[in-house]
């Protein structure tokens, strides 16, 4: 009668020494220290799968995955195992299509505050709902994975395959990007995407060319609204996801700024920043 692997009724093998390989960083307790990567992890902890579980993170945690390629759409792994050769693992989602890309881009240049997070290493929670709402989930269930090992083992997930998830919940907890790019848009195409996308100030003037009027006086920096921040920079900065009490952030820094200037003026500093030359005090 044939029986089946990794069950009680087979002995659990020992795998191979792995030389050179990926070792997870947490040494104990749970893997995945954000809320998005926890997400993640949830899919696989919710597929019932015992002691593969565990023996998939003690794989990730003594270096049994030798490596890790993360593409658009696939995750490719190589896992030693008990074998002399190292087994294919593989765990597939679909990819964004242009179309659906098109969209979450548009939401996200209605929002710089979701793009300053990530590039701040931060997934903002309220970015899933963005996604929820062009019809496109970041996370997959897992009836959207594609899981395949080369092992004999008759279960999918195996432990190579969670050895895998593991290591790939600590990359993206190190960098979010990852789980745009393994949706189909790179860190490096998103960005430019964005930086190329209308916006409210799209004809303001770039800021490299407002750098000698910065700390300009109300009425010199070109602006004609009432009650303009003194810096022509606030007007130019994206529209960001946080108010003071129901008040946009440009609005509120407006008086700041205000304050600043008349500070500078009463010190006597004038337009050739006058503090760089200062006398050094003795030593």
């Amino acid at each position: 009668m044939n029986r089946r692997f990794d069950s009680p009724y087979y002995p659990p093998s020992k795998p191979r020494e792995a030389v050179g390989g990926i070792r997870a960083k947490s040494a104990r307790g749970k893997i995945a220290s954000t809320w998005w990567s926890s997400r993640f992890i949830e899919v696989l902890e919710g597929m019932g799968m015992g002691s593969r579980l565990t023996r998939g993170r003690n794989y990730a945690r003594r270096g049994q995955v030798l490596s890790l390629e993360l593409a658009a759409g696939v995750v490719t792994a190589a896992v030693q195992g008990s074998r002399a050769r190292p087994y294919r693992v593989r765990i597939g989602v679909n990819a964004f299509g242009k179309s659906e890309w098109a969209q979450i881009e548009e939401r996200l240049s209605r929002d710089a505050w979701f793009v300053a997070q990530l590039l701040a290493g931060q997934m903002p929670p309220d970015i899933e709902a963005l996604f929820d709402e062009v019809g496109s989930a970041l996370f997959p269930d897992r009836g959207q994975l594609v899981l395949d090992c080369s092992c004999p083992d008759w279960e999918v997930p195996c432990k190579h395959l969670a050895a895998v998830f593991y290591l790939l919940a600590e990359r993206f907890d190190e960098d979010p990007f990852q789980i745009l790019a393994w949706r189909g848009r790179s860190r490096e195409e998103l960005l430019e995407r964005l930086d190329t996308a209308p916006s409210p100030t799209e004809d303001a003037a770039p800021l490299t060319e407002l750098l000698d009027v910065f700390w300009s006086s109300p009425g010199t920096a070109g602006s004609d609204s009432g009650h303009a921040p003194t810096s022509p920079l606030l007007p130019q900065l994206p529209p960001l996801a946080m108010t003071a009490r129901g008040r946009p952030l440009a609005e509120l820094l407006g008086p700041a700024y205000d304050a600043l200037v008349e500070t500078r003026a009463e010190s006597g500093a004038d337009s050739d920043y006058a503090w760089e030359s200062a006398p050094e005090s003795g030593a």
